[in-house]
Formats: structure tokens, sequence, C-alpha cells
């Protein structure tokens, strides 16, 4: 398994009634979804598409992510 990274996301809700997702830990992430559960995996998928390509590139990995070490603390939304 490679190296994990967490990442803070930030997610509001738009016009349209969907979520919109960005990252100042990542520039250029970008996710939109129809709930907040949809707009994290999608944000998760552009998040390690946009790694991989720096990796492939040769670019660092934007000091503002945070490896994963053997904890991470994550805030999750519940709706009721």
């Amino acid at each position: 398994m490679g190296e994990e990274y967490s990442i803070h996301l930030n997610i509001e809700k738009i016009e349209n009634g969907q979520f919109l997702a960005t990252s100042d830990s990542l520039p250029g992430m970008v996710a939109q979804g129809r709930t907040i559960a949809e707009t994290v995996e999608i944000a998760q998928d552009v998040a390690r598409k946009l790694l991989d390509s720096y990796i492939e590139h040769g670019d660092p990995i934007p000091p503002t992510l945070k490896k994963i070490q053997n904890k991470i603390e994550l805030d999750v939304a519940v709706g009721i």
C-alpha cells in the first residue's frame, strides 16, 4: 500500500442544491456531488489523481498535505 495523506475539505451547499468541495491544502482540488458523502468520495478521487500527476511529473507533493502516520481524526457529517 502506498502513502496516505490527509487533506482538509471545505464543503458548501451551492445554489443548485448540490455540494462543492475545495481544499486549501491541495491546490486545484474541486469536486461536486449531490450529497456530502458523494462529494467527499469524488474529492478523494480527484485528490488521488492530482497526487498521481504530481508524482508522474516529478513535482513535489504540497507541504500543506499531512502524511498519515498511525492515527487520524476525522469529522463526518451525519444527517437526521
